[in-house]
């Protein structure tokens, strides 16, 4: 049962770290082309 117990718990924080790395890659990769997008609009109103 110890096993069994450790195997899931090693699955459950690997699933979370993969997950939270991909979370934080597509925060900044959203964050970016907000930035840009907003940049360009500044550019053509002036």
């Amino acid at each position: 049962m110890d096993e069994q117990l450790r195997i899931i718990l090693i699955i459950i924080i690997s699933v979370s770290i993969f997950g939270l790395l991909v979370f934080v890659f597509v925060k900044n990769y959203i964050r970016n082309k907000i930035t840009r997008l907003v940049e360009e609009e500044k550019e053509r109103k002036n």
